[in-house]
C-alpha cells in the first residue's frame, strides 16, 4: 500500500538501502514500500537480514536511503540537513532499544526526562510528565535508582517512559523484549499496549519474539528486504 506523508505518520515509497562490504553490494531492502497510521501497534518481523531493524533505522532518521522515500509527517528525510534530522528525533521519534541505552550516572527519573530537559520544558511540566508515566510503567517509588539498581526489565521501563516522555508521532521499538524473560517481556508488552490503547501512542516494533508477533495488531513481514505478508488485525 502507497502512502502519502499526509494519510501517514511514516511513509516509506520504493525504498531501497545498500551497504557496502569489501567488494560486495549487499540489498537490505529492495524497493520497500510500507506506510503506519496514527495509533498502529506494528510489528515488522522477518529472518536475521531481512531488513526490519535497517527499515527502523531509515524511520528513525539513523540512516538514510540509498533511494526511493522515507516520510514522516510530510517531511522528507533525504531532504533533510543534519540539524534538522537532529530535531525530528529528538522532538518526533521515540526509541526503544533491546540494550536500553540508558544513561548509567542519571536516575530512573532523569533518563526518563531527557529529551524535555533538552527541549527545554519547564521544569513543574517535566515532572508532572515523568512521574505520571513513571507510575504508568510501574516504577513509581524507583525514581531515583540508577539503572545499575535496577533489573532489565525495570531499565527497559525507564526507556519506555523516556521515549514517550516529550509525546512523539511514533515509537520505535528495535527487539525490545530480546534482553528480558518471558515473563518480564510480557508484562513490557502489555505495558506498551496500554499506551497505545488509553494514550495513543503509536508503536512500531523490530522483532522476532512470538510474544510480540501474537499481540500486535498490525503484522509486516518481510524476506530479502521486501513485504512478503501484510496482515492487519482486528483491534
Amino acid at each position: 500500500m502507497v502512502a502519502d506523508g499526509n494519510s501517514a505518520i511514516v511513509a516509506l515509497n520504493d525504498v531501497t538501502k545498500v551497504y557496502r562490504q569489501g567488494a560486495v553490494d549487499v540489498h537490505a531492502l529492495r524497493g520497500l514500500t510500507l506506510d503506519v497510521a496514527k495509533g498502529e501497534f506494528t510489528a515488522i518481523c522477518g529472518p536475521s537480514g531481512s531488513g526490519k531493524t535497517t527499515a527502523l533505522n531509515l524511520i528513525g532518521a539513523l540512516d538514510r536511503a540509498t533511494s526511493g522515500s522515507v516520510v514522516l509527517e510530510g517531511h522528507d528525510l533525504s531532504r533533510l540537513g543534519r540539524r534538522e534530522l537532529s530535531h525530528m528525533r529528538r522532538d518526533r521519534i521515540g526509541f526503544v532499544f533491546q540494550a536500553y541505552n540508558l544513561m548509567p550516572v542519571l536516575t530512573a527519573y532523569e533518563n526518563a526526562e531527557t529529551v524535555m530537559w533538552v527541549q527545554g520544558v519547564a521544569v513543574e511540566e517535566r515532572r508532572r510528565r515523568v512521574m505520571d508515566l513513571l507510575a504508568a510503567v510501574g516504577l513509581e517509588g524507583l525514581e531515583h535508582r540508577k539503572p545499575s539498581e535496577l533489573s532489565g526489565g525495570q531499565q527497559q521501563r525507564v526507556a519506555i517512559a523516556r521515549a514517550i516522555a516529550a509525546s512523539p508521532a511514533i515509537v520505535l521499538a528495535d527487539e525490545p523484549t530480546a534482553n528480558v524473560d518471558s515473563e518480564t517481556a510480557d508484562t513490557l508488552i502489555g505495558i506498551m499496549e496500554r499506551l497505545n490503547r488509553e494514550q495513543g501512542v503509536t508503536f512500531l516494533f523490530s522483532t522476532h519474539d512470538p510474544r510480540v508477533m501474537e499481540r500486535a495488531r498490525r503484522l509486516v513481514r518481510l524476506v530479502d528486504g521486501e513485504v512478503a505478508e501484510d496482515e492487519r488485525r482486528g483491534s
